[in-house]
Formats: C-alpha cells, structure tokens, sequence
C-alpha cells in the first residue's frame, strides 16, 4: 500500500535515500572524458531518468528492475509533485547503473510533466535556471516549491526537457557503478543551436562527433546517422541526430544503461518479465539491446566496454 506523506516524513525519506547511498558500496563511475565542475551540477549519480509507468504497473516494474540489476528502492509514497494540483505514487530506485524516479499518476499528470526524461540536482536552484536561460534554453515551468526542495523545468533548443531540483537537506550518494546517458534525438536543423546551449549549461565536452555512423546501430542498416556523446559534470549524452524515420522502439527510449554482460542481463530482464524488443546487436562502438519493462519503460542497455 502506498504510503501519504507529509512534508515532514518526506524529508526523513529523502534523509534514509541519503544515508542508504551513503553505506552502499562505492564504485568508480564510468566516463569517456574528464568531468569538470560547471557551477551548478553536484554529480552525475544525481540524474535520475524520470519513469512514468502506466497506471497499476509500479510494482511490477521494481521488481522486474532490481531483478535485471540489482539495487533497492525507497517506501512508495503518494504525493504531489506538482506546482498545480495531482497525485502520483512515487518510488526511487537506488540501482548500480543508475537511479530512477518512478510514477505511477492516479490523476492525469499536469502539462508539461511526463515530457522531461532526467532530474538533475543542482546546488542552487534560481542560479540554475538563470544560467539555463543565459546559455540558450527556456524555461517551460518555472520554479516552484514541494515537499523536500524546490524544482524546474527547462527546455533546450530541438524540444529536450529536463528538470532541475534542489534539496533542502542535500544528500550525499556515492558514484554509480556506470554512468548511464540520456539518449536524445534530434533533427538536424537543431543540432548547432542545442549543442551550443547543451554544451554551455551542463560543462559538457564532446567526446566524439561520427557524421556518417552506421544506420544499423539504430535498426537502419545500409544508412548512416550522425552521432555525438557527450561527457559532463551532470553525466553522459547520446546524441542522433536523423532525418526522422526510425523504426520503433528508436526515439522511444530516454536512458542508456551499461553492464558488463549484456547477454546475462538480458536473460535476467526476460525473466523478470521484460520484453527485447530489439537486439542485442554487435556494432564496432558496442553491444546493445533495447528492452521494455513492465509498466511500458524502454530503456536501451549496452555493455560497459564501449570501444568509442
């Protein structure tokens, strides 16, 4: 049963999330470039994917997900996370190759909510947003209290929402085991303005930019695509940047995830109740696979030996 949470409880469930990251084994983060501070990010173990599960599947996607990962998950509460009235049962999933806000709305969840792919943690939440505009990106929903902080949402340039939050009581998470990647597609006509305002905000430094990268790594093969990854204080990026016509599940999924045996995940995940959609497939970048769990989550996953 869901738990509803005051504000004050809340904030001891945000203190436990801290202290069960505190005693979780620590493991060094991987990354395809050096990370330097930008001024507002705290770390990329504080981008959280945002997972909006259709209504009645939560339990069954954290189960399904600590069971292809491992990993434990707070108390699920019922809340409202919104700057105008909703509900939403909420849990966090504390897993090696990434954390995740999962959703499940018992009201429809209020425009914009739903569009944003990630949660990034800032260490002030005005200087944030000041700066995300500065830098070339608009800010779709303006700041506005909940329970333990305040939060944001901003839009770069090509539609890529993300939200910006910030903590009362800031907590303290070690480094993942791998750092996942927010997989964004784009159309050409907005890659120069996005990369531009992307790269300002978050720090970031392009760590390989392939303008002819094989089709088949998105399901397109005979085709080439232009591929970008990015490395930042805020974690990676995948960037493809296309003509539009990609086959499903492409575009669909939000996060990359690494392991270090994609055929033994992929064999946990199916009997976990996950479905392969697509894959795995061998490319000379890396191993991957698109998968979706239960509660209709796609998430791509590949091995952690990116040879890029």
């Amino acid at each position: 049963m869901p738990i509803r949470l005051s504000p004050r409880l809340l904030t001891a469930v945000a203190a436990a999330t801290a202290l069960a990251f505190a005693t979780a084994p620590s493991a060094p983060a991987a990354s395809s470039a050096a990370r330097s501070d930008n001024g507002v990010a705290v770390g990329p173990q504080y981008d959280t994917a945002h997972v909006y599960v259709t209504p009645g599947a939560m339990d069954s996607f954290v189960s399904s997900w600590e069971s292809t990962f491992g990993g434990t998950n707070t108390p699920q509460a019922l809340a409202d996370v919104t700057p105008t009235p909703s509900l939403t049962k909420s849990e966090l999933i504390l897993s090696p190759v990434g954390t995740l806000s999962v959703f499940d709305y018992q009201t429809p969840a209020p425009y914009p909510f739903g569009a944003e792919r990630t949660g990034w943690l800032v260490k002030d939440l005005d200087r944030g947003v000041h700066k995300a505009e500065a830098d070339g990106a608009d800010t779709v929903v303006t700041p506005f209290p909940d329970p333990i902080g305040r939060d944001a949402i901003v839009q770069f340039p090509g539609g890529v929402d993300a939200q910006l939050y910030w903590h009362t009581k800031a907590p303290s998470y070690p480094p993942l085991a791998s750092v996942p990647e927010n997989r964004l597609y784009l159309p050409s006509s907005a890659a120069r303005s996005f990369l531009h305002a992307y790269l300002a905000f978050t720090g970031g430094t392009v760590v390989s930019d392939d303008r002819h990268a094989p089709g088949a790594e998105l399901g397109l093969p005979g085709t080439s695509y232009r591929r970008i990854r990015i490395s930042s204080p805020f974690g990676d990026t995948f960037v493809a940047v296309t003509d539009g016509h990609l086959p499903y599940p492409f575009g669909r999924e939000s996060t990359g995830y690494a392991v270090t045996d994609l055929d033994a995940t992929l064999t946990k995940a199916r009997a976990a109740g996950a479905t392969v959609l697509w894959g795995p497939y061998a490319s000379p970048q890396r191993d991957s696979a698109m998968v979706q769990f239960p509660g209709g989550y796609i998430a791509e996953i590949h091995d952690g030996g990116s040879r890029s």
